[in-house]
């Protein structure tokens, strides 16, 4: 990692949030702090406020990480922030096309940011869910994500944090063939029920990732934050006390959720890192 060392790594992070208390944020920043740690990296990172402040990222961070957020992905179509949101995508788009520009932007969608861009990519069908997906989750890799560096070392399936109300089915495999890109996971294949399996996680080109899950979870953080008596009444109330129960037992099951988050986002960092020093 000598090379590394001598090396200053910026993140940029778009906080998708719209201001509301959640836990992606602090475990995104947790996970670059002890990455750099870890590492020995001078890591830098800074955070943009996409919905609330329409802060986007310039073009001089290292890699980008987009984050989860609440409400409808359908509902902002027009709106300032995702117009904005959108025209990042194609600035990163034309500087990694670019044969002048040795060093390449990578970037990772995370939960709302994924079904934002399969929207921009127009690479699957984004709609409401018939029930919320709230909990601890297997998913199924496909060919492909057993082969991808970012998922590299994870068991078939895995395990992750899923909570949404929306998905993205349908995918159109000719045009994501034809993006260089690639489906990388589903959901829990359950033949025995008449309901098309959702798209987990896409490579949507050489540089862009993303999943529908939250592979930044923390299985400490999380447990603590769902043993709040708040958050426990919350959970109980929504979906009852033997899911809460489950949560609790999978998050503190050293091969479902900390085992991903060992995985993912580390293995992100790393490809990121190293396109930019080789080059």
């Amino acid at each position: 990692m000598n090379s590394v060392e001598k090396k200053t790594i910026r993140v940029a992070i778009l906080d998708l949030y719209e201001g509301q208390a959640n836990q992606g944020m602090r475990c995104l920043r947790d996970l670059l702090t002890q990455y750099g740690e870890e590492t020995q990296t001078e890591l830098l990172f800074h955070e943009f406020d996409v919905r609330l402040q329409l802060a986007i990222p310039d073009l001089s961070y290292d890699f980008y990480i987009s984050s989860g957020g609440p409400g409808s992905p359908l509902e902002s179509e027009g709106s300032p922030w995702e117009n904005a949101y959108f025209d990042w995508i194609n600035q990163v788009l034309a500087y990694n096309n670019n044969p002048a520009n040795a060093t390449k932007k990578n970037i990772f969608f995370i939960c709302h940011s994924f079904q934002l861009a399969c929207r921009f990519f127009n690479v699957g069908k984004v709609c409401k869910r018939h029930s919320t997906a709230f909990g601890v989750f297997p998913i199924h890799l496909l060919p492909d994500g057993k082969e991808d560096i970012v998922l590299e070392g994870l068991k078939d399936p895995f395990y992750s944090v899923d909570s949404r109300d929306y998905q993205v089915i349908e995918p159109n495999h000719q045009l994501i063939h034809e993006m260089g890109g690639s489906i990388l996971a589903i959901e829990k294949d359950r033949p025995h029920v008449p309901l098309e399996r959702a798209v987990m996680s896409i490579r949507f080109n050489q540089y862009m990732i993303g999943t529908q899950f939250h592979p930044e979870a923390d299985a400490t953080g999380m447990s603590l934050h769902l043993q709040t008596a708040e958050k426990k009444k919350t959970v109980i109330e929504n979906h009852g006390l033997a899911k809460w129960q489950s949560m609790i037992d999978n998050l503190n099951d050293p091969d479902k959720i900390m085992f991903t988050y060992a995985h993912i986002l580390p293995n992100f960092f790393n490809c990121s890192i190293g396109i930019n020093i080789e080059a």
